[in-house]
């Protein structure tokens, strides 16, 4: 199969610049916006994606779907995606590079091949990719080798394996890193903070951890906005750690920690509307300042000890 349109579930942030960059190189993308948000429908034409209207008119455009969605919303676009194929009766390849366990996304291969459509495993690793060798597009499945046509236009895609599964996995174990990370670098600077230690902490990092300051002092600002989607990817790394036979107690505290961040004025701000020029001490006295006296129930709470 030769790519020549490529859809695109949904053009946010990270689907919007993945779209971007396939436009530049010449490459057709279509979404389906009839009744998307504003900021939805402005991300899409700021990236010239052709809008179909529906998603019955996006299947029967698209050789390929990209789903780039939020963790909570994969299944269920899934399951439209499948009834649209079924009742179009047009197999396309639709490729799920949503931050989800591998046990799910094995889940929704089962949905998208009974109707008919063939599936690929694919995450993302790296910022949307606004800047060339920043980001990564892993793939697994029997036919991931379809969407290496995308190295054509603009995207690192790189083929793992033929197992569905394997390219969330590698995503999971990645993004418990990484923003594992910048969840316990959020708390502990927090707390620093209301213990009156904001100096004395930092100068102790900066001085023994200055490669894990420098991190914190670029992942916490650039995490706020995104807070509402980290907590979903959380709770499916504390699903894939469980299944594994290890805890999900680790990733349902950092989900925790990024559900209560995006309570705060920060944390309802868009990507668009953060202020780059905010300091870390600054962004670390807000959140402080707003999640004193928030009320919320921690994942590690239904937990009991048998």
């Amino acid at each position: 199969m030769q790519i020549q349109t490529v859809g695109i579930l949904s053009p946010g942030d990270m689907g919007q610049a993945i779209a971007s960059v396939l436009n530049q190189h010449k490459l057709r993308t279509v979404a389906a916006l009839e009744e998307r948000s504003d900021r939805t429908i402005a991300l899409a034409k700021a990236a010239n994606i052709e809008d179909v209207g529906s998603l019955k008119q996006l299947a029967i455009a698209s050789d390929v779907i990209l789903s780039v969605l939020v963790p909570a919303a994969a299944e269920e676009a899934a399951k439209q995606v499948a009834t649209t194929i079924s009742n179009v009766g047009k197999s396309v390849l639709y490729v799920d590079c949503n931050a989800i366990a591998p046990q799910k996304v094995k889940s929704i291969a089962q949905i998208i091949s009974s109707a008919g459509g063939e599936f690929v495993d694919a995450s993302i690793i790296g910022p949307p990719p606004r800047v060339p060798n920043r980001t990564r597009i892993y793939a697994s499945g029997k036919q991931a080798s379809e969407l290496q046509q995308l190295r054509n236009y603009g995207l690192d895609v790189r083929v793992i394996g033929d197992e569905i599964g394997q390219a969330s996995g590698l995503k999971m174990c990645y993004a418990a890193l990484t923003k594992g990370l910048t969840a316990i670098g959020t708390e502990l600077l927090i707390a620093a903070h209301r213990l009156n230690l904001d100096e004395q902490l930092w100068d102790e990092l900066s001085h023994s951890q200055q490669e894990l300051a420098n991190i914190l002092t670029r992942s916490i600002p650039s995490m706020t906005p995104k807070a509402h989607r980290w907590v979903g990817e959380m709770e499916e790394i504390a699903e894939t750690f469980q299944a594994l036979g290890l805890t999900e107690r680790t990733f349902q505290g950092a989900a925790d920690i990024y559900d209560l961040v995006k309570e705060t004025s920060l944390g309802k701000e868009t990507p668009e509307e953060r202020k780059d020029t905010r300091l870390l001490n600054e962004i670390i006295s807000i959140l402080s300042q707003e999640t004193t006296s928030h009320n919320f129930q921690t994942h590690s709470g239904d937990f009991q000890h048998e």
